[in-house]
């Protein structure tokens, strides 16, 4: 697929080696290209996968996706797979253990916020009755604006009205390092909006997954 560079948002499409026609941000890695292609922006009600994706994306809050996603076995393997059922265990050990883990980002809060957001994903998980229950039910029901200071370009937003309302409802259910643009970074990663450019070769085949899909919620208001 090659890429029309008449498209309307050509600029931020890419098209690699391989012929591929993808979101630019993807580039040439292809440990990205296969995560863009793969993984990212599909539908996604897996309670272990959602978890693992709000744990990360907090990891990687000052830092690039593709340094976090270097190290998702190391996070994986430090942290029982993600299993919140089993991190709910960590104890002072299991922090200085994880403090002199190489392999994940060693950053003290963000280590402590994982172990307090698996406490409170079994909250979650008690009155909804899964994490992607509650998750789901955040979904956006059309297209929103970028919201925020100053003018803002690229046609995808950074933060939404709808991920600011779940970082907010996240907040005062206790949740740590679960921002407005960590949020929105999650919904687009997990599916629950369709971020790939028109002109992605995955555009339409998430918005066939999406069409397709069963949701397990009833919206929220906001």
């Amino acid at each position: 697929m090659q890429q029309d560079r008449d498209h309307p948002q050509a600029a931020y499409l890419h098209t690699a080696s391989d012929g591929i026609t993808r979101c630019r941000w993807a580039g040439d890695d292809v440990l990205y290209q296969h995560y863009h292609d793969h993984e990212w922006g599909r539908p996604t009600q897996d309670d272990i996968q959602l978890f693992e994706k709000m744990c990360l994306e907090g990891f990687q809050s000052g830092l690039s996706w593709l340094t976090i996603l270097r190290k998702r076995e190391n996070f994986r393997r430090a942290f029982a797979g993600f299993d919140f059922n089993q991190i709910i265990h960590f104890d002072a050990e299991d922090v200085s253990r994880l403090l002199q883990d190489a392999g994940i980002v060693r950053h003290r809060g963000k280590i402590n916020a994982t172990l307090n957001n698996a406490h409170r994903t079994l909250e979650i998980v008690d009155e909804f009755g899964s994490l992607a229950a509650y998750i789901w039910q955040w979904e956006a029901k059309f297209p929103e604006s970028h919201i925020g200071k100053g003018e803002y370009h690229h046609p995808i937003p950074s933060i939404t009205q709808t991920s600011q309302s779940l970082s907010q409802d996240l907040k005062r259910r206790g949740w740590k390092f679960f921002g407005p643009t960590t949020a929105y970074a999650f919904m687009q990663a997990m599916g629950l909006v369709n971020d790939h450019m028109q002109g992605c070769v995955c555009h339409p085949i998430i918005e066939g997954l999406r069409e397709n899909l069963i949701r397990p919620y009833s919206p929220v208001s906001i």
